[in-house]
């Protein structure tokens, strides 16, 4: 037993570590890497990008926003000329024309001097000046009382339209899908009438002043957030028809319809990068190599792109751009360079 423990158990330790040693050194210059392996095992193992074909359809360039309804805003009537207010002829809440008296101003002159001594002292003279309502509406506001001093350029009252309008903010993408909005929109209120369809559609002019950072944030903004998903500040607007039950304050559905196209040429907006007009696209040949083509671009509706020109039906392209970790969210834009 004396044997085992001094002379076998020392040499089995010996040839372990020795076979570990070996074991080692194979490892780190002999066997090849794990990619090699993995390469020289499963020659296959390379996956070709998704391909997508060309079609021919239809396709809708409707824009859906989020917006509110909001009363017009009322107009502010001032004072015509210099005076004491002498007769209040308007009550606020009244429904008032372009022209009605709102009250009157009487207007105090100096007399003319004389140059005959011996002519009696002159009286001043006074007229009396209507001010009236410049526009059609209610009378919202009336900020005069009889016996008032009133100088010219004073605001005095206002007058409110008694019309609503919907407004809805844009992001960049939805401001691309709508270069050349139509003039009416169909509009959809929860809980209120039916759809129904605002006329005098417009676009408002995008604020160049940026937005303030949030303090909470310290001004961090995420790198990795979609510009093209950000508002922007233009807006859409129309004027909610007279008979239409809605209020002030309420949220509302727009729906832009900015053109339309039967039997066109189609592709993924995926599969395109590019502007306005015109953009690129990635055509996948016989041999699979992948030609970069430039196309022209037409109507989207958000999933799929017109191609005016570059393209033909049932050709096949890569589904997504090239060197992007981001496909389209279906806003419009076309891929990542849109």
């Amino acid at each position: 037993m004396g044997v085992v423990r001094t002379v076998v158990f020392p040499a089995l330790r010996l040839v372990v570590w020795a076979v570990i040693a070996i074991a080692l050194l194979y490892i780190a210059f002999v066997r090849p890497s794990g990619n090699d392996a993995d390469a020289a095992a499963s020659p296959s193992a390379v996956v070709d990008p998704p391909a997508a074909a060309v079609t021919r359809g239809d396709v809708t360039n409707t824009v859906s926003l989020q917006g509110s309804i909001q009363a017009d805003p009322a107009t502010t009537v001032k004072n015509t000329t210099t005076g004491v207010v002498g007769k209040v002829r308007a009550d606020v809440g009244d429904t008032v024309d372009k022209g009605t008296p709102l009250f009157t101003v009487v207007v105090t002159a100096d007399p003319p001097v004389s140059t005959d001594p011996l002519a009696p002292p002159a009286q001043p003279t006074k007229k009396t000046v209507t001010v009236t309502s410049t526009v059609t509406g209610k009378l919202a506001t009336l900020d005069v009382l009889a016996d008032q001093a009133v100088t010219v350029g004073d605001a005095v009252a206002t007058v409110s339209p008694g019309t609503l309008s919907i407004s809805a903010p844009m992001t960049q993408a939805q401001q691309f899908r709508l270069l050349a909005p139509p003039t009416t929109a169909q509009v959809t209120v929860p809980g209120g009438p039916g759809t129904f369809e605002c006329t005098g559609l417009r676009t408002g002019t995008p604020t160049t002043t940026p937005a303030p950072s949030d303090p909470a944030t310290g001004g961090y903004v995420d790198p990795y957030s979609d510009p093209s998903a950000s508002m922007t500040g233009a807006t859409v607007s129309c004027a909610v028809p007279q008979g239409v039950q809605v209020f002030a304050g309420l949220s509302a559905t727009v729906d832009v319809t900015a053109g339309n196209a039967t039997g066109v040429l189609l592709a993924p907006v995926t599969a395109v990068q590019g502007s306005v007009g015109k953009g690129k696209v990635w055509v996948v040949a016989d041999d699979g190599s992948q030609v970069e083509t430039e196309v022209s671009l037409g109507l989207t509706d958000g999933q799929n792109v017109e191609i005016t020109q570059g393209l033909t039906e049932n050709q096949q392209i890569l589904q997504f751009v090239p060197n992007t970790d981001t496909p389209s969210d279906g806003s419009g834009m076309f891929g990542m360079g849109y």
